[in-house]
């Protein structure tokens, strides 16, 4: 697994495309995803040593300018992030649910990386702004006490880039809710 990811959200298509492809021609990275999102958005994400990942990131914001949208380089990303994202998480149970919604998906992967890494959670999805007018959102379960804990920790990680749209606990969501959304 690389050690570091970077992504760069930016708001257009052909700009986001240009800033891929600086990306790459800049580091020795891999891409990781490179594809347009609502509401006709654009993300770029690399991994890589944190050297190359910052390089990259670095160049790509030298061209993408006043397009970037949002941003960051995350050394040592945990491990779950990556199968939330893809959802392939395997949901056998909801002990509780906990939510947080973005209005970026650069914010939403740095919140669900600090609610995994700040408790005994298990990240469900990082659902990235397709069909949610470029919103992004995390959901995780676990003890309620752990997914009270992991949402504050993630929440409070983007409160201040004014991207934290709300946040939610569930206790014991109803079985409906379960299968409605997963």
């Amino acid at each position: 697994m690389k050690r570091a990811i970077g992504l760069l959200e930016i708001k257009n298509i052909t700009k986001g495309i240009l800033v891929a492809d600086t990306m790459l021609k800049a580091a020795n990275v891999e891409l990781i995803m490179s594809q347009p999102l609502c509401p006709g958005k654009y993300v770029v994400m690399v991994g890589g040593d944190v050297g190359a990942v910052q390089s990259a990131v670095r160049s790509g914001k030298g061209v993408g300018t006043e397009n970037i949208v949002d941003e960051f380089v995350l050394p040592n990303i945990h491990p779950d992030v990556f199968q939330a994202l893809s959802g392939c998480t395997e949901v056998k149970q909801i002990k509780s649910l906990g939510v947080i919604e973005s209005y970026s998906v650069a914010s939403a992967i740095i919140a669900a990386d600090t609610a995994a890494k700040a408790a005994a959670v298990q990240l469900l999805e990082v659902r990235l702004a397709r069909g949610m007018g470029g919103k992004a959102v995390v959901s995780m379960s676990g003890e309620v006490g752990a997914v009270t804990a992991a949402v504050r920790a993630g929440s409070h990680a983007i409160q201040d880039s004014g991207f934290l749209v709300d946040q939610l606990v569930i206790p014991a969501p109803h079985q409906s809710l379960h299968q409605a959304l997963f």
